[in-house]
């Protein structure tokens, strides 16, 4: 399934998710879902890039493993369908809208936690998402503007102020 299309069945889980350990589940596949894309992208995006895809892999690794990790359910890992990024900008963009959203609904499920246990599980989940969701903003940051293969003027003048006379003054 293709990146935009496998984050937006993810968001729309999340968006349906009822109590916490819902919740937690969806968070659990945004990170497994982060490390997908981040491994693919560093596989297969720009070499400029692949350091922090690499990044974002590691980190969806880290918010996505170890034996804390939720009963997935009937349908499986959500991140084991992807099969292709698709507009690369598009997936990082709606991969941050999703690592957000993740963030704002552990926050609720921390703030209403009584037993001690879960809301450290919450902290460190919320911490985890935020971690993928500042290297997706990263990779963003850093994703070339392409026309045709080639970087766009914006592209190459990013962070540097137009030079009088020149087209991309107006």
């Amino acid at each position: 399934m293709e990146a935009v299309r496998l984050i937006g069945v993810g968001r729309r889980a999340l968006a349906q998710s009822q109590d916490a350990p819902d919740i937690m589940r969806e968070a659990w596949q945004a990170q497994a879902l982060a490390q997908a894309v981040g491994s693919r992208l560093a596989m297969l995006g720009p070499a400029e890039l692949r350091g922090d895809a690499l990044s974002l892999s590691e980190a969806g690794a880290r918010g996505s493993g170890g034996s804390a990790g939720p009963v997935v359910g009937a349908g499986g890992i959500r991140a084991a369908q992807l099969t292709e990024l698709g507009d690369m900008r598009g997936a990082l963009l709606a991969l941050g809208v999703l690592l957000g959203d993740v963030g704002i609904a552990l926050v609720g499920v921390a703030s209403e936690s009584f037993e001690e246990g879960a809301y450290w599980q919450c902290m460190e989940a919320i911490d985890a998402a935020d971690e993928s969701r500042d290297r997706v903003l990263e990779i963003l940051r850093r994703l070339p503007d392409r026309d045709d293969g080639r970087l766009s003027d914006r592209g190459r003048n990013r962070g540097r102020p137009p030079v009088p006379g020149s087209d991309s003054a107006a």
